[in-house]
């Protein structure tokens, strides 16, 4: 089993935002980041050369950073995709420990305090925590975090992760597929990484886009896709069945509840 190194100084945490075209949301997430009761080393939004306001939205809070001493780049440039952003991101920050939060997701305001007193407390490889689901339809429910021996995605939340930034380095995301988050996510479960779950809410993640799409040819590629990365990172077939199980069970759920 790995351990993580012991850190005792001022813990630094940098945050990610990957962005394209998203001038409806952008402003909730980084006015999320600037909120923060313990704010962030360094804030890059990295902008895929969006067509829209989104870097001109970003751009308008520059100062407002520099006034909390937040490090804070923008870079817009085309890309492969929200992965291959990620990874780009990964290697010009600097902090101790990555967060990584969507354009259309936002965090709580004690995220980053929590995080880092967590660190202080009992360093870590990477930790998430519970995460608010938001639905289009405005109805929330609060998807628990768990570390639990039989590894599975409804028990990890990738907008409350925070990991560690050499292990990004160490396995960047693959930039095959939507799911990549949970490659990496399977990659340090396996290798017997320090995970330390936190059961409290710190951040939110709105439910639309291709991951959440409950069209059968959708769901049977997402089934196909995760098994493969399951197969990959060393895990039994049975957890095929269980991504199954899982996806198909949504699209029950969502004829019952269109009635």
């Amino acid at each position: 089993m790995k351990h993580a190194e012991d850190q005792k100084c001022k813990v630094e945490i940098s945050i990610i935002t990957v962005a394209y075209n998203a001038e409806r949301t952008i402003e909730r997430t980084i006015q999320s980041v600037l909120a923060q009761t313990y704010p962030p080393k360094e804030y890059y939004i990295i902008d895929g050369a969006s067509k829209d306001r989104t870097v001109a939205i970003a751009e308008r809070y520059k100062d407002r950073f520099q006034k909390r001493g937040v490090s804070y780049c923008i870079i817009s440039e085309p890309d492969r995709g929200m992965y291959d952003a990620l990874n780009k991101g990964a290697r010009m920050v600097s902090g101790d420990l990555i967060g990584q939060i969507n354009s259309d997701d936002w965090y709580e305001p004690i995220a980053l305090e929590k995080v880092a007193k967590l660190y202080q407390r009992e360093p870590f490889d990477m930790t998430y925590a519970d995460l608010r689901m938001i639905q289009p339809n405005g109805q929330t429910w609060i998807k628990r975090a768990k570390l639990s021996k039989f590894v599975n995605s409804r028990h990890w939340n990738h907008p409350t992760q925070f990991a560690r930034r050499d292990l990004l380095l160490a396995h960047p995301y693959a930039c095959q597929c939507m799911s990549d988050d949970l490659d990496f996510m399977l990659w340090v479960h396996h290798h017997g990484y320090k995970i330390v779950i936190q059961n409290e809410v710190l951040a939110n993640f709105t439910m639309e886009g291709m991951s959440h799409s409950k069209n059968l040819p959708a769901i049977i590629d997402r089934v196909k896709t995760k098994a493969n990365i399951y197969r990959r990172n060393g895990y039994s077939w049975v957890h095929a069945v269980d991504i199954a199980v899982v996806e198909f069970g949504k699209l029950i759920v969502g004829m019952v509840g269109s009635r």
